[in-house]
């Protein structure tokens, strides 16, 4: 095993190999809103301080739920600590950000339990696609997913990733 940053967090020794989210699934919610999350994607202990953060996000026209690990959402916990309680345009803002969230942590066979009211702002209810993004990956309506994709071409999505030095 090894630690995960300073937060201690223990990963399995698949993802100390492979310690970014990548590749895409498509996966079904059961009936109680679950979705198995890929085994290379899980932490060890994911519950308490250890959760998940997922926060909606929008893209134009498409929604998507881009979802933090423990680690990246502890570091938000941090810069949220530090918003003084007397500035109410920053603590609007940070209401406004996090009114479209939710945590969670998964369960001994790695499924998830999205939230109902996420998950309808997403427009997802049973397919969904769980899209790795190194450090993050993200929840989509398939169909969604696909179409935002194809609204650039390959050219502009090389000359993107030119920019970033990728």
């Amino acid at each position: 095993m090894v630690k995960n940053g300073e937060h201690g967090l223990e990963m399995s020794d698949e993802q100390k190999v492979n310690d970014a989210y990548a590749g895409e699934f498509l996966k079904v919610l059961d009936e109680k809103r679950r979705v198995t999350i890929p085994a290379k994607w899980r932490f060890k202990g994911d519950e308490g301080e250890n959760s998940y953060l997922a926060i909606l996000t929008r893209y134009g026209e498409y929604n998507s739920i881009l979802v933090m690990p423990p680690d990246m959402a502890a570091d938000l916990r941090s810069k949220i600590s530090k918003i003084p309680i007397t500035n109410a345009a920053k603590r609007r803002a940070l209401a406004n950000f996090m009114r479209n969230a939710c945590t969670f942590g998964c369960d001994k066979q790695g499924r998830i339990m999205l939230d109902e009211t996420i998950l309808s702002k997403a427009d997802i209810s049973k397919e969904v696609c769980l899209a790795g993004m190194s450090s993050t990956f993200e929840i989509w309506n398939p169909k969604h997913r696909e179409k935002w994709l194809g609204e650039s071409t390959p050219e502009e999505d090389v000359s993107l990733l030119e920019e970033l030095g990728i």
